[in-house]
């Protein structure tokens, strides 16, 4: 049971032994109001653990907007700009605030640019790499902007008509800028309890492995818990949301809160997506999928949630879609009868995309799909030069004045795409060279525009199964 991994004098996991796992199976996705708020995601997989155990009757009610009087409450997620990008892992936590945002509360996104100097040392087996000041600012402006585009996408694409609560992104560098280093550990520091630190499994882990823990990334649960003691203080907050990897430094944050103002406040945690081979899916790991559209292509993430296997994308569109639960089960029943037509896998990528770049970038991802997985000349004229870039980034770029009379032969070789000499002329000859999806063999042929130029003056050229070179003509 959840309850079992701490150690400190605290309340119990919620649940634990579990009230929500004994309602019926086909009245979660039913129930109303606040209890279907937090039952609804929890049916999903999204909602893991929920602490403390008061939250069972306290939380419910407290998000009750159906009560006379009741009014919006507030739910945060930190995300520590330790790279320039939100990736994958990053998006179920979104999940749980759009939730939160879509019945009514309002939710906070804090980017961590004073915390990420610290370095989080949960789920880690040892120390990250130091970032210096300049570097977590620029991720920090980075990761600000890429949350703001995520939560306008929301708002734009997938309105259900109701009216939802606001949706905020914060910096914590604010707040603690101001505090003085001395003064800081006076006032707060005397609120925690070594023993209960040093008893968190993370610094457990950590303490006894070879490299050790550093005093900065010790000190990092401190900083988180006043990061929700001023969330709570100056915007009401009274619920965190994070990865199951953080549920140590919610519970800090939950005892300094307590201490303090004898307030309860709630955390939530959303379980970590991990790879094939149970790897936690980000930066660390070196197995990350970006939502920067120039770190993961639209046609990149479309294809990740394409490929999904059948065993996983069940719980992926409860996770990463906003999809009712009663149209994944049609979607899934479809499935079982056409499996080759992977239905599941591209409404996931199809939602996925959506979300992430917009009606344009599902858009993109889909013509970037057709024509390479489909030789769809339609597709490559409208395609941009971004898009082939992004599709082919292995492939060489160039820019090519267009003369009269270029042969397919000088084509290829201002595009150093064969060798000179009578083996790059035998190479078009016996077949090996396309241009636009068509198989050329006539070296000496005249470039035609409208079939070896496309009309947005491109050219594809492929020699043999995997060479590309991209040409852009110019002057024509």
């Amino acid at each position: 049971m959840p309850c079992a991994r701490w150690k400190m004098a605290a309340p119990a996991l919620w649940p634990c032994p579990g009230l929500l796992r004994f309602w019926p199976r086909g009245l979660r996705g039913t129930l109303s109001g606040a209890r279907g708020l937090l039952t609804a995601p929890r049916a999903r997989g999204l909602f893991k653990d929920f602490f403390p155990e008061s939250g069972t009757t306290e939380l419910p009610e407290l998000l009750d907007r159906r009560r006379a009087g009741s009014s919006p409450q507030t739910v945060y997620c930190g995300f520590d700009p330790t790279g320039d990008s939100l990736h994958v892992g990053h998006l179920l936590a979104l999940m749980g605030l759009f939730h939160f945002q879509r019945a009514g509360h309002n939710v906070i996104a804090l980017v961590g640019g004073a915390t990420a100097l610290l370095g989080d040392p949960s789920g880690r087996t040892k120390g990250r790499a130091a970032l210096s000041a300049e570097q977590v600012q620029a991720n920090a402006s980075a990761l600000h902007r890429g949350l703001q585009t995520l939560a306008a996408n929301h708002a734009r694409l997938f309105a259900d008509g109701r009216p939802w609560g606001t949706f905020t992104v914060l910096d914590n560098a604010t707040w603690f800028q101001k505090e003085q280093l001395v003064d800081f550990l006076a006032t707060v520091g005397g609120h925690f309890r070594m023993g209960t630190l040093l008893s968190r499994l993370s610094v457990q882990a950590r303490l006894k492995s070879p490299e050790g823990m550093s005093l900065a990334e010790f000190f990092y649960q401190v900083l988180q818990a006043y990061d929700f003691y001023y969330l709570f203080q100056r915007y009401g907050c009274r619920v965190q949301l994070g990865g199951s990897d953080q549920l140590g430094n919610i519970v800090s944050g939950y005892e300094f809160i307590h201490k303090l103002t004898g307030e309860d406040v709630f955390g939530i945690t959303v379980p970590l997506i991990t790879s094939t081979t149970g790897a936690k899916l980000g930066k660390s790991a070196g197995n990350a999928v970006w939502l920067n559209r120039d770190k993961t292509s639209p046609f990149e993430l479309y294809q990740f949630f394409v490929r999904q296997q059948d065993d996983s994308v069940e719980r992926y569109l409860k996770l990463f879609t906003l999809l009712p639960l009663p149209e994944i089960d049609h979607i899934m029943q479809l499935h079982l009868k056409e499996p080759e037509k992977r239905g599941p896998q591209k409404r996931l990528a199809a939602e996925v995309t959506k979300l992430v770049h917009g009606q344009e970038g599902l858009d993109s991802a889909k013509r970037c799909t057709q024509a390479l997985y489909h030789s769809s000349i339609d597709a490559l004229e409208v395609m941009s030069d971004q898009e082939l870039k992004e599709l082919f980034k292995e492939a060489s770029f160039s820019e090519l004045v267009l003369d009269p009379g270029t042969s397919v032969l000088d084509t290829c070789r201002r595009a150093n795409a064969i060798p000179d000499g009578p083996r790059g002329y035998r190479m078009i000859t016996e077949g090996g060279v396309s241009i636009n999806h068509r198989q050329v063999t006539n070296p000496e042929s005249v470039l035609i525009l409208g079939q070896h130029i496309l009309k947005n003056g491109l050219s594809l050229l492929k020699i043999g199964k995997r060479n590309l070179y991209i040409i852009k003509w110019l002057q024509l």
